[in-house]
């Protein structure tokens, strides 16, 4: 009578030495590399003549723009201006060509902002 109240607590035993098993899972695989980062885009190209550090025009002025508001070239600005920028900044930004074009006018300076030969803003 005692084999069959061993029979079932030597399957306990034997399905608990199971679970206790000191055997590892194989390491999980490592994360699949992210895919490489793409180039920059190329920086936007910008036409027409532009202004130099001395605040002149690289060419002939364009005579397209009519008034001073967001979009005209930095020779457009020069032309509606009559006269050259007191200073003008030039350099390459995230977006390309970046300028500022600095102009000292009785009781106020005025900042303008350019972009890739595009006015971008207007600081008074």
């Amino acid at each position: 009578m005692s084999r069959p109240r061993r029979l079932p607590l030597l399957l306990v035993a034997a399905a608990l030495a199971g679970c206790q098993s000191t055997e590892r899972a194989a390491p999980a695989a490592p994360p699949a590399a992210s895919p490489p980062v793409a180039a920059a885009p190329a920086a936007p190209t910008y036409s027409g003549p532009v202004l130099g550090p001395d605040g002149q025009c690289t060419g002939p002025a364009p005579t397209a723009a009519a008034a001073i508001e967001p979009g005209i070239g930095e020779c457009d600005l020069v032309r509606l201006k009559g006269k050259t920028p007191t200073d003008v900044l030039v350099g390459e930004g995230r977006s390309g060509r970046e300028v500022q074009v600095l102009y000292n006018e009785p009781g106020a300076k005025e900042l303008y902002f350019f972009v890739n030969n595009r006015l971008d803003r207007i600081v008074r």
